[in-house]
């Protein structure tokens, strides 16, 4: 797992909170003090949780389970889109569609769409359509990738569901605990940690710190990922090595040849 320095976290700012005056009181045991009129976050907490919540991504990814990256806040879209890419997992930047969790027969649905336009397109059958009806599929092809292109290798329903702001992102969160899919986040010092099962506290504003704490958490899943491979190539290669020792069949031998009846005849001669 990395090893997370403190140094390199207060660095990032990950310490800072928000204004006393719109803290939760549920993040109290996460509070280290108040500087300025700002809580400051229990680093040593901080580290803690970020090494619980790497070791959990760590064997979801090795088990072949997908990790669902959720942020919609400017400062953290881009980041999350890059670092979901960076261990090829779905993530979802834009808008969060209502339901993609709980009705997610019908997004799959949505995301078909997309790859049946593209076959219009390849077998010439578009072509064949006027041109208010192309401007209008074009439309839709571009609004479908815009929300939902980035989760189009998600056939099914995650593993897990990583946020960045579960004040922002709450539908995603009622959605998750409706489903029971294990959830977690980059919890602030305004927002209730008690839906989450794993609580990164942290500073979720600012872009370094999203940076520093997605690092940690993306590195424990590309190690789970190389795992899974590693696993893969040993029960390959076992298969392989158990078929080349299995011992060749010996040929069944040859049956004797059944003596032949003598003839009446030639027992008459005998005589």
């Amino acid at each position: 797992m990395a090893n997370i320095e403190i140094k390199d976290l207060i660095d990032s700012g990950v310490h800072f909170g928000h204004l006393t005056r719109k803290w939760n009181p549920n993040m109290a045991p996460y509070v280290y003090t108040e500087r300025k009129g700002i809580h400051i976050i229990d680093l040593y907490k901080t580290a803690a949780k970020i090494d619980e919540a790497g070791s959990a991504l760590n064997k979801i990814a090795a088990s072949g389970r997908k990790i669902l990256f959720v942020a919609t806040k400017k400062q953290a879209k881009d980041i999350v889109a890059d670092k979901a890419k960076s261990v090829n997992m779905p993530y979802i930047t834009e808008r969060w569609p209502g339901g993609m969790l709980t009705n997610f027969v019908t997004i799959r649905k949505a995301v078909k769409k997309m790859a049946y336009i593209d076959r219009m397109k390849k077998d010439g059958s578009f072509e064949a359509l006027s041109k208010r009806e192309k401007l209008q599929i074009n439309r839709q092809r571009a609004k479908l990738e815009k929300n939902l292109g980035s989760i189009v290798d998600m056939t099914r329903l995650p593993g897990a569901i990583l946020i960045v702001d579960i004040k922002r992102e709450h539908i995603a969160v009622a959605e998750a605990q409706k489903l029971n899919i294990p959830i977690f986040a980059m919890v602030d010092t305004n927002s209730d940690p008690r839906p989450i099962d794993y609580v990164i506290p942290s500073n979720d504003d600012a872009s370094k710190s999203i940076e520093k704490v997605l690092s940690y958490l993306t590195d424990s899943i590309s190690e789970g990922l190389s795992d899974r491979k590693k696993s893969k190539e040993q029960e390959v290669a076992s298969k392989a090595a158990s078929k080349e020792a299995a011992p060749v069949k010996e040929a069944a031998p040859a049956k004797e040849a059944a003596p032949v009846k003598e003839t009446a005849e030639a027992k008459k001669e005998e005589k």
